[in-house]
């Protein structure tokens, strides 16, 4: 009998009245909570020192917190994560057309019209991976401009071992690049716990993609020795950080991907001080790795004021650009396929 319980609460009212729910899922030692509105994580909690609890992961307190936000705190990211050069791109012989919400050039997570503002529906639900919930909803044909009406389904899971698994399905009718990656933001101190430099990373990645200046992958690989890139040792993340510009903000390339649907590890976050760990496996090709560069002064969780670099992310995905990148994995969906995706946060406290 599994000791994972999946509870449902109320978290707030949309401008229409739509009712919110935030369901909260505990294993007795560690819990997660999240919400229909943007399919968004909106907590970890750990135990901490002295019987008391730590939430490494930021966001907001409220849900107006997340209504007024761009900033995808802990929110799922589609249809395309990242960036697609251009706004645009050729599928089949037909071009298509989307959002230049980056830098007035490209698209960046799908858009203006994004997943994260929207409602998903939610039912608890257990599987080999433990009790979650699984969010719902139909993307539309010409949603953010990408074609095809894909169904999309993603399951957040807790189970005995102390493992959030993040899993995704999605079918379509019309051919379309479909790119989904959760946008949480880590900090092992706490979501309060200042910057993360002290942080030891260590990724199984030899390669990261190199950009032009508009952040667009050029389609060559680089590999990491001696560059401040490296990180398949461990080692802090504000060691090299003053030397990559503003922070990293840069897609990895696994060096020993998924050849199946069992997602494999490639990455440990050690937090020093208090020892606390989170191992992340994928079925995904590259990961973005970023520290979090413009929340600086962010008013997030108890009215904690957000700073430069106070938080990591690890968003698996497709390489930015794919749809316009034959070299890089196949990230189109066609008709009759199941994107089927894995992603899991091992914690050790």
């Amino acid at each position: 009998m599994s000791a994972v319980s999946v509870k449902k609460n109320k978290f707030g009212l949309l401008s229409d009245g739509t009712k919110v729910h935030l369901f909260t899922v505990s294993n007795g030692k560690m819990s997660f909570s999240c919400s229909d509105y943007g399919c968004t994580v909106t907590s970890i909690v750990l135990p901490a020192e002295g019987g008391s609890q730590v939430d490494v992961l930021l966001g907001y307190s409220s849900l107006e917190g997340f209504l007024n936000s761009d900033l995808c705190f802990g929110t799922v990211v589609g249809r395309f994560a990242n960036r697609i050069g251009n706004a645009s791109f050729t599928l089949d012989g037909i071009r298509y057309q989307l959002d230049k919400n980056d830098a007035g050039i490209n698209t960046l997570h799908g858009g203006f019209d994004r997943y994260e503002k929207k409602m998903w529906k939610a039912k608890k639900v257990s599987s080999r991976f433990g009790k979650g919930v699984r969010f719902t909803r139909l993307s539309p044909d010409g949603e953010q401009g990408f074609p095809g009406n894909v169904n999309i389904s993603v399951s957040y899971y807790l189970n005995e071992s102390n493992t959030i698994t993040m899993e995704y399905h999605a079918s379509t009718d019309k051919a379309t690049p479909l790119n989904l990656t959760n946008h949480a933001y880590f900090n092992l101190k706490g979501y309060n716990g200042g910057d993360i430099s002290s942080h030891l990373l260590s990724m199984d990645c030899g390669h990261y993609l190199e950009v032009d200046k508009n952040l667009i992958p050029t389609g060559t690989l680089v590999p990491v020795t001696d560059t401040p890139y490296d990180f398949t040792k461990a080692k802090a993340m504000g060691k090299d950080i003053d030397s990559v510009g503003y922070g990293y903000d840069n897609c990895y390339v696994l060096s020993h991907p998924a050849t199946t649907e069992e997602p494999v590890l490639f990455a440990s976050v050690t937090e020093p001080e208090s020892g606390r760990k989170m191992h992340v496996s994928t079925t995904m090709p590259g990961v973005q790795f970023y520290t979090a560069n413009w929340i600086d002064g962010e008013k997030g969780k108890q009215g904690v004021s957000y700073v430069k670099h106070g938080a990591f992310c690890l968003e698996t995905q497709f390489f930015p650009d794919s749809p316009n990148k034959a070299s890089f994995p196949n990230c189109i969906l066609r008709p009759g396929q199941d994107a089927h995706t894995v992603t899991q946060y091992s914690f050790e406290f």
